[in-house]
């Protein structure tokens, strides 16, 4: 039995998962005495997702790290499940399949070794140009883009083209 491509997966994959440093941002965190960790998006990433939303695809992100102004950007771009300061990616996930998540529809899309165990789980693991090796290892998809570089673009975009969803009437608007 021949093995699928990403593409012929990217076609049955209705839920993407992201990882949020390293994916959605270059790694970089600028540290300010009393505020938030201030992070910055490529704008390319974030219209992808709201399109992505609007086409009726799931997004899911799931972070380690804790930001307000993280939480509140991914909420303007419409993200209803949005999971931050998670200890343990992999026990989020067996919460996520517990309310129905359907592991051979989803993707992920990490970049280092806290997501290697939920990478592991789901259909398409995938990651950002610059991801730790062992992330690599087991991606089926490696973007040519870098985190925050648009790599989540990358990724959605294709999964929207190839299900007939990229240039919609959807596509013109925020």
């Amino acid at each position: 039995m021949a093995l699928k491509t990403y593409k012929e997966i990217l076609a049955d994959i209705d839920t993407f998962l992201f990882d949020v440093d390293g994916v959605f941002t270059d790694n970089k965190v600028l540290l300010y005495p009393g505020l938030d960790p201030v992070r910055t998006f490529h704008t390319r990433d974030a219209y992808a997702v709201q399109h992505a939303i609007k086409e009726g695809l799931r997004i899911v992100i799931i972070t380690g790290g804790k930001s307000v102004g993280v939480e509140e950007s991914f909420g303007r771009l419409g993200v209803k499940e949005f999971f931050y300061h998670v200890f343990d990616k992999s026990a989020k996930l067996d919460e996520l399949i517990a309310q129905g998540l359907d592991l051979s529809r989803t993707a992920y899309m990490g970049d280092d070794i806290p997501d290697l165990r939920v990478m592991g789980r789901v259909a398409l693991p995938c990651c950002p140009a610059d991801a730790a090796e062992e992330i690599k290892e087991i991606s089926l998809y490696v973007s040519n883009k870098p985190g925050g570089m648009g790599c989540v673009r990358d990724l959605l975009e294709q999964a929207m083209k190839v299900q007939d969803k990229w240039m919609t009437a959807n596509a013109h608007t925020w």
